[in-house]
């Protein structure tokens, strides 16, 4: 694996060349040639310069001894580091050699809205046979991103790949190692396929559904609870290690993914979340990171043992690894697999990989139930113990101590359901729901105490012994630039029907709203809440803006992100600043979910005195 350290490469492991804007080094592929002939590259080069080719291809694919179709650019999945530099435009020209339509999108990067790469809200797409250029202006930022493909299901099929930008200034996170770790999934099923299976059946790759023999912590009457609900408390992803093989840097976790040190150096980690539908639970037995940027923003260095990191989000850490070798784990949150990578002080050292810990259940947070009036009994000394409640009085749960009063700003001890009697609840109650929420068919649950969840580090991670982040950690290293109070607020739901495997924000997928969407003016000043009102957690994507956590930090250092997990049941809020003119995506970055409907545009007017703004291939 080849570094990206600013005093020159430092190449280890992997085997992938450097291509740096030397065009004569250009291979055949890159030049839109058919990869049929050949096996897609695993790991992937890099490219950088004022003018950059991608060609979009695709070929068999080969890891750890599984074969499947993969999309790839420029030969490799994933595809190259497009290494840019703040401050100096580029002119990126993406040639498409499938037979169907493809795109880039530049995740978190503030570029016009033409050039952001989604089909049919901010360009055509890119035909078969098309070559696209995206004319970047001096971009404006630097920090880690990613790029991947916005049509179809392609992502998923292994077209995507990351993006570093240089700082034009001092980079305060100083390193004598950087590296790029991008986690992924590979699987041999075609993304249709996988679509279609879950529509059929949401839980067809559920391999760890509760069964009358198994060990988890539930009692009968937890198991009659759940039974009732028609719900499974092991439901945490859609996609897991049941087809998936998940993957470092295009690696499966037998193919030897490594990173070189020398004792006593820094070693920056940049960690991209690149998978369709994964959230990774990342640690370095033994050591300790300080995540430094979120987003590709910097924040205040937190140290910490483990990170939970959402589809599409981004975090960079530094450590500083002793012995021989230390493992990289990224442990897929409902721990049905993992992708690993070493540090490694020669090539070939390794240390010992942990086995995958026990799957997590979800608890009452997830079920929306955070922080509520239990009675007497209350929910003291229930962590941990899935059977603990068995016994308690729970007559005094009625609607009327559930509503959403005055709660606890977080709430994220994990509270097990153990021995509930949920019969008698309604986890439908619409009555919750303000009005512009459509119910029907649609929608399966109503969160009946939605509490902030921005101190909660993820599912399965609660009452771990050692410190795990959380966003109430992070704070931004630099001011922010504005300062002003927000003038309005906004509320959207994330809603579903699990069991029908329907996404939607506001009970209306978008194909029911591609008309209506979001409004800001320009320049306005707002608070956004998102209410998650299912039992899954769901990365949510803005694009070509970011946005400010409230997350607890002094208003100038909310942390700027332009992800951010809206956990089961829970509520997180961010303010915005809508200052890039156009037409912009919004939608839960799990690809299926998306698919399914999760997905809406966001619609910032353009300044005051300036021109309506002209789409890519629209007429005068």
């Amino acid at each position: 694996m080849q570094t990206i350290n600013r005093r020159g490469f430092l190449g280890a492991g992997a085997g992938a060349a450097s291509v740096i804007g030397l065009t004569a080094l250009t291979p055949a592929w890159a030049r839109g040639a058919d990869l049929n002939g050949g096996l897609i590259r695993q790991g992937f080069d890099e490219v950088s310069g004022a003018s950059i080719d991608l060609t979009i291809g695709e070929g068999p694919r080969l890891v750890q001894g599984r074969r499947g179709h993969g999309i790839a650019v420029n030969g490799s999945v994933p595809g190259p580091l497009v290494r840019l530099r703040e401050g100096e435009p580029v002119r990126i020209n993406v040639t498409n050699t499938l037979d169907a339509d493809s795109s880039i999108h530049w995740h978190g990067l503030l570029v016009p809205f033409q050039f952001d790469g989604v089909p049919g809200v901010s360009f055509p797409g890119i035909k078969p046979g098309q070559t696209f250029t995206y004319d970047l202006p001096a971009i404006r930022q630097s920090g880690t991103y990613w790029w991947h493909s916005h049509s179809d299901l392609q992502e998923q099929a292994g077209h995507y790949g990351p993006i570093v930008i240089d700082p034009a200034g001092t980079d305060p996170v100083q390193a004598d190692r950087d590296y790029v770790l991008l986690l992924s999934e590979f699987t041999s099923m075609m993304p249709h396929a996988i679509m279609d299976k879950l529509k059929k059946g949401e839980g067809y790759f559920n391999y760890q559904k509760t069964t009358w023999t198994d060990d988890y912590p539930l009692s009968g009457a937890d198991r009659r609870m759940w039974a009732k609900m028609r719900m499974m408390p092991t439901d945490i992803l859609d996609v897991t290690g049941s087809t998936y093989t998940y993957l470092a840097n295009g690696h499966g976790p037998k193919e030897g993914m490594e990173f070189l040190f020398n004792p006593g150096e820094r070693v920056r980690i940049r960690v991209i979340n690149g998978s369709a539908m994964s959230f990774f639970n990342v640690r370095i037995p033994g050591a300790r990171m300080h995540i430094v940027a979120a987003d590709g923003q910097n924040v205040r260095p937190v140290p910490v043992e483990e990170f939970q990191i959402g589809t599409a989000e981004t975090y960079d850490f530094v450590v500083e690894p002793t012995g021989e070798a230390m493992t990289i784990v990224a442990e897929s949150m409902d721990r049905s697999g993992m992708a690993v990578a070493t540090l490694a002080s020669r090539p070939g050292a390794r240390a010992a990989v942990p086995a995958l810990r026990d799957p997590p259940l979800l608890t009452m947070a997830d079920m929306g139930m955070s922080g509520m009036d239990h009675g007497a009994g209350g929910m003291a000394g229930m962590a941990g113990s899935g059977g603990a409640m068995e016994g308690m009085d729970h007559s005094a749960m009625g609607h009327g101590t559930m509503g959403g009063g005055a709660n606890p700003a977080m709430t994220t001890a994990p509270e097990p359901m153990g021995g509930m009697d949920m019969g008698g609840m309604n986890m439908r109650d619409t009555s919750k729901l303000p009005p512009d929420v459509k119910v029907g068919p649609g929608l399966d649950m109503v969160a009946m105490n939605p509490v902030d969840r921005m101190g909660d580090p993820g599912i399965g991670l609660d009452g771990l012994r050692h410190k795990v982040l959380t966003y109430k950690d992070l704070v931004a290293l630099a001011p922010n630039d504005d300062l002003r109070t927000p003038s309005r607020q906004m509320e959207i739901h994330l809603t579903g029907n699990m069991e029908r495997f329907m996404w939607s924000f506001d009970g209306k997928k978008f194909s029911s709203v591609s008309e209506e969407p979001i409004r800001f003016a320009y320049n306005e000043r707002v608070r956004v809440k998102l209410v998650n009102n299912s039992m899954m957690a769901h990365p949510i994507h803005l694009h070509g803006h970011f946005f400010e956590l409230v997350n607890g930090a002094p208003p100038d250092r909310q942390p700027q992100k332009h992800t951010v997990i809206v956990q089961p049941g829970g509520s997180a809020m961010f303010d915005l600043t809508p200052d890039e003119p156009g037409d912009w995506a919004f939608h839960c970055h799990l690809l299926y979910h998306m698919h399914a409907g999760m997905f809406q545009i966001v619609t910032v007017a353009a300044r005051d005195g300036a021109p309506d703004l002209k789409r890519v291939g629209e007429s005068e």
